[in-house]
C-alpha cells in the first residue's frame, strides 16, 4: 500500500504513570494478554528482525528502520470462546501506526498475518484495528473485517510505528464474544505470573492484587515508583489494595523453601465525565444532523484528543462501547433517545456512559390549501388559507392578520406562517399563496386546416393560461389540436381550469379544391365546397382580389365555372365567404371560413 512517510515533531505523552508500560520488542517475548488490555507509553526501536531480512510481511513493508519492524510491539493471546472478536488501538492522531495479526502457535511458524493495515494516517484518525472505528467513522481505511475465531486458537499481534516519533497506544478488545463470554472470551493460562498481566486501571477503579497461592508462610509486598523496590510496611497479607500507579512486587515465603517472587505493573488513567446535553428538535427536511455537534457539549471542558465522544441507540451499547452511530446521523419522524459514551483515549477501559439526551424529529406540515388562487373577472374578492384551523397552531399572514384564512381583493404574493402553540415545531412553515388576476377566455380565433378527407382544427385562446378543450361537447382534452374532422358544423370549447369560465363557438369545417382549371377538359372545371349539406339555407360567394362579388352559389348549385356575366376571368387567386341561417333565422356568416382558391388555365 502505499504510503506517506511524515516524521513529526511533537510527542504526545499517554502520562509518566505510564511511560514505563511493559513492552516485548520481539516476537519471542510477547506480552500475553488475558483479562485486561494493556496501554503503553511508547515504542522505541526494536529487538531482533523476526522476519529474518525479509522485505514484506502480508501488507507490511520495509519502514524507516531498514526493516519491516519499526518501533514495534510484540503481543499475544489465546481465545476461550467461539465467536466475533476485533480490538481497537487507540493513539495520537497525528502519529502513524500499522499492526498486523498472525495466527499461530509459535514466533517461529508465522506465516502471513490475517489482518493486516499499513495505510498512513492521512485522514488523521485515532484509531485502528479489526471491527468497527469506535468513534463511528465509516470511512476508517485502517480498520480491517471482524474476526470469527474459535476456542484454543493462538495469536501474535505486531503494533508498529512508522515514524521515529511516538506517544504509545492502547489496545482495547471488542466484538460479540465479550457479550456472550465476558470472562472467558480470552484464555488466562497464558498468564505464568501469580499476579497477572500488567494492568491497565481507571482512577475510580479499585484494584486489589492478589497473589494467594498454597503453602505459604508469609508475604511482602513492594512498591517501585521509578526509584527501585521498597518495602510497603504493614502490608503481609496475601492481597494488596493499589491506589497508585507503580510496579508491584510480592515476595511469597512458602514452607518448602520454594519462594515466589512476582512483579507487576499498575497504571491509572484518569476516567472521562459526560457532561449533558441539550435536546435537539429537528424538522425532516433536514434528511441528516451531524451527532458530532454535540461533542462539545459533552466533553464539558475535557480536550477532545484526551476524550472520545461516542453515540449509541441504546444504554447497552454505550456502556459496551458497541455499535456507535455513525456521525451522519439520518433523521426519522419521532423520539429518539441517543446515549453517550465517553472513553479515554489513554486508557479505553475508563469511560462514562451516564448521558443522553433526545432527538425529536418533526415532519413539515403539510397544506391543504392552493398555492395559487385566481381572482376571476367579476370576482370581487378571494377567500385563501386554510380553511379548518387547527386549534393547536398559531397562524400570522404577511398582511398582519392572524386569523387561518383571510379574505383579498387583489393579486399578489400573500406569506402565511404556521407554528406549534407549544414553540417546539422546528420546521420552517412557511407557505406562500400567489393570488393572479384573471380574465375569462375568450377564443381568438380557430385555424381549420381543410383537407376535405383529414381536416384539423386549432383553438386558440385570446392569452396564455392553464386551459383545456373540447370539440361538440365531447371529452377535454389537455391539446388544443383536433384532427380527422369531419365536414360540417361543429362547436368548440375552452375552459379554464384555474376557474375563470369557458368560451365556446360554432364552426364550420368545410372542404374544397386549392384550384380549379375550367378549360372544358371535363376535370376540374367547376369549383365548388362539400360539408354544407347539414346547414340551413347556406350561401356561398366568390370574391376577387378586390372583394368585387363574382358568384353567388346555394347548397344544390353545380359550383363555379371561372366566369363572370359570361366572360372568363383570367388566372389568379380568388376568394370566399360561407353563410347560413341560425335556429333563430338569423343568417350568420361562418366564422374563420374566408380562405382562397386558385384559377388557373
Amino acid at each position: 500500500m502505499n504510503r506517506l512517510v511524515v516524521v513529526f515533531g511533537i510527542i504526545w505523552c499517554l502520562g509518566t504513570t505510564l511511560a514505563i508500560a511493559q513492552v516485548a520488542s520481539d516476537c519471542s517475548n510477547a506480552v500475553p494478554i488475558c483479562n485486561n488490555t494493556p496501554v503503553n507509553g511508547g515504542t522505541n526501536g526494536f529487538g531482533a528482525d523476526d522476519f529474518k531480512g525479509a522485505a514484506k510481511s502480508g501488507c507490511l513493508e520495509k519502514t524507516l528502520s531498514g526493516a519491516i519492524e519499526s518501533n514495534a510491539a510484540w503481543y499475544r493471546f489465546k481465545t476461550g470462546a467461539s465467536g466475533q472478536l476485533g480490538f481497537n488501538i487507540g493513539f495520537d492522531s497525528n502519529e502513524d501506526w500499522d499492526f498486523a495479526l498472525y495466527r499461530a502457535s509459535d514466533c517461529n511458524s508465522l506465516g502471513d498475518p490475517i489482518r493486516c493495515n499499513f495505510f498512513d494516517n492521512r485522514e488523521a484518525n485515532s484509531f485502528i484495528g479489526v471491527g468497527v472505528d469506535p468513534q463511528g467513522a465509516t470511512d476508517n481505511v485502517q480498520y480491517e473485517d471482524w474476526l470469527e475465531v474459535l476456542p484454543g486458537e493462538d495469536y501474535y499481534l505486531l503494533v508498529n510505528n512508522f515514524s521515529n516519533i511516538n506517544s504509545g497506544f492502547s489496545i482495547q478488545f471488542t466484538g460479540q464474544i465479550f457479550v456472550t463470554n465476558p470472562y472467558d472470551a480470552l484464555d488466562c493460562s497464558i498468564i505464568n505470573n501469580l499476579l497477572g498481566p500488567p494492568i491497565a486501571a481507571c482512577n475510580n477503579e479499585n484494584i486489589v492484587l492478589d497473589a494467594t497461592t498454597v503453602d505459604v508462610v508469609s508475604y511482602t509486598w513492594y512498591k517501585n515508583v521509578g526509584n527501585g523496590y521498597t518495602v510497603i510496611p504493614g502490608e503481609v497479607s496475601a492481597t494488596l489494595n493499589v491506589q497508585e500507579a507503580a510496579f508491584y512486587r510480592v515476595e511469597a515465603i512458602t514452607q518448602s523453601q520454594n519462594n515466589i517472587i512476582s512483579d507487576v505493573q499498575v497504571g491509572f488513567s484518569e476516567a472521562p465525565i459526560a457532561s449533558s446535553v441539550d435536546d435537539e428538535h429537528l424538522c425532516l427536511d433536514s434528511e441528516y444532523f451531524n451527532l458530532s455537534d454535540k461533542d462539545q457539549m459533552a466533553l464539558g471542558g475535557q480536550l477532545g484528543n484526551e476524550v472520545i465522544i461516542s453515540y449509541h441507540v441504546s444504554f447497552d451499547d454505550a456502556d459496551a462501547g458497541v455499535n456507535a452511530l455513525p456521525l451522519e446521523y439520518k433523521l426519522k419522524t419521532g423520539e429518539q433517545q441517543i446515549y453517550i459514551r465517553a472513553t479515554s483515549v489513554q486508557n479505553p477501559r475508563c469511560y462514562d456512559a451516564s448521558q443522553d439526551f433526545k432527538i425529536t424529529v418533526h415532519e413539515p406540515l403539510t397544506h391543504s390549501f392552493p398555492w395559487e388562487v385566481f381572482l376571476c373577472e367579476g370576482e370581487l374578492n378571494a377567500v385563501i388559507g386554510e380553511m379548518v384551523p387547527d386549534p393547536d397552531y398559531n397562524y400570522h399572514w404577511s398582511t398582519g392578520e392572524l386569523t387561518s384564512s383571510i379574505t383579498v381583493d387583489e393579486g399578489g404574493e400573500y406569506s402565511l406562517t404556521i407554528t406549534d402553540k407549544l414553540g417546539v415545531s422546528a420546521c420552517d412553515n412557511t407557505f406562500v399563496i400567489t393570488v393572479y388576476d384573471s380574465n375569462t377566455p375568450h377564443i381568438e380565433e380557430v385555424v381549420i386546416e381543410d383537407m376535405q378527407d383529414n381536416n384539423t382544427i386549432t383553438i386558440v385562446p385570446d392569452r396564455e393560461g392553464d386551459f383545456e378543450f373540447s370539440l361538440d361537447d365531447g371529452a377535454y382534452q389537455s391539446d388544443n389540436i383536433f384532427y380527422k374532422v369531419l365536414s360540417g358544423m361543429h362547436k368548440v370549447t375552452l375552459n379554464d381550469l384555474n376557474g375563470c369560465g369557458t368560451a365556446s363557438e360554432t364552426i364550420v369545417v368545410v372542404g374544397y379544391p386549392k384550384f380549379f382549371t375550367p378549360n372544358g377538359d371535363g376535370a376540374n372545371d367547376v369549383w365548388n365546397i362539400v360539408g354544407i349539406s347539414s346547414l340551413e339555407n347556406p350561401v356561398l360567394t366568390v370574391y376577387d382580389r378586390y372583394g368585387k362579388l363574382l358568384k353567388q352559389l346555394s347548397k344544390n348549385s353545380m359550383g363555379w365555372d371561372g366566369t363572370y356575366n359570361g366572360v372568363a376571368l383570367p388566372s389568379d387567386d380568388y376568394w370566399f365567404k360561407l353563410s347560413y341561417m341560425d335556429q333563430n333565422g338569423q343568417r350568420i356568416m361562418a366564422k374563420y371560413v374566408n380562405n382562397h382558391f386558385s384559377l388557373k388555365r
